[in-house]
């Protein structure tokens, strides 16, 4: 789509990347309503800080097992801008996700995945590094604070289920966090690479076809 096409097709009233990723979410998740939650800050990223990412949804899943699934909106370009019509990424060119089994510390929704998600957004603003299919990042710690989780780094993974989706302002991959355990951490350090992050991902897919993170693996 061209800009004039766009122009004629969407208006400034349109957040024409966000209902991408809702049609997306619709399309597996027909009959299920999402709790949104907005910036944890109440503010928009600016260069003196606060939640890089505008929005998180989650939905509650049984696909595999019963799950949370959380997805996030803001590192694709969300609202009308014809200056992004037609291109070949949308903006960063993927949103984050998340698939957590219920955790027994979490008494409600768990808050801390979503402050993960914009720990991680906020290294890309300030770096202008972006995150692909089997990147790894060691967390220097459990992923969620003040727990003995062994879960301490994540690998990233092509969402299985949502995949990558063409968007009027270009691709969008959905990237999904994937925790992984300390032993696996120590494995990777050794080799860090994308092949050696492609491996172990196939291996937890084995008995984890969705990748669902669960804090209590060891």
């Amino acid at each position: 789509m061209d800009k004039k096409a766009y122009q004629k097709t969407f208006t400034q009233d349109d957040a024409v990347g966000w209902q991408s990723i809702d049609t997306a979410l619709e399309n597996i998740y027909p009959k299920i309503e999402p709790r949104h939650y907005g910036p944890l800050c109440g503010l928009h990223y600016s260069a003196g800080g606060s939640d890089p990412i505008d929005g998180t949804s989650i939905y509650d899943t049984q696909n595999q097992e019963y799950h949370r699934h959380l997805i996030s909106y803001g590192m694709s370009e969300l609202y009308y801008n014809p200056e992004q019509a037609g291109g070949e990424f949308s903006k960063w060119g993927f949103e984050f996700t998340f698939r957590l089994k219920p955790f027994e510390d979490d008494k409600e929704d768990p808050i801390w995945a979503v402050q993960v998600m914009n720990n991680l957004a906020r290294y890309v603003l300030n770096s202008g590094k972006w995150f692909e299919e089997n990147h790894f990042v060691p967390a220097n710690g459990p992923i969620r604070l003040n727990t003995d989780t062994e879960i301490t780094g994540l690998v990233f993974a092509l969402d299985p289920e949502l995949g990558k989706i063409d968007t009027p302002h270009g691709e969008v991959s959905f990237l999904q966090m994937v925790g992984i355990t300390s032993n696996e951490v120590d494995r990777l350090k050794t080799d860090p690479t994308t092949t050696a992050v492609a491996q172990l991902i196939e291996e937890l897919k084995k008995d984890n076809p969705l990748l669902v993170t669960d804090l209590n693996r060891k």
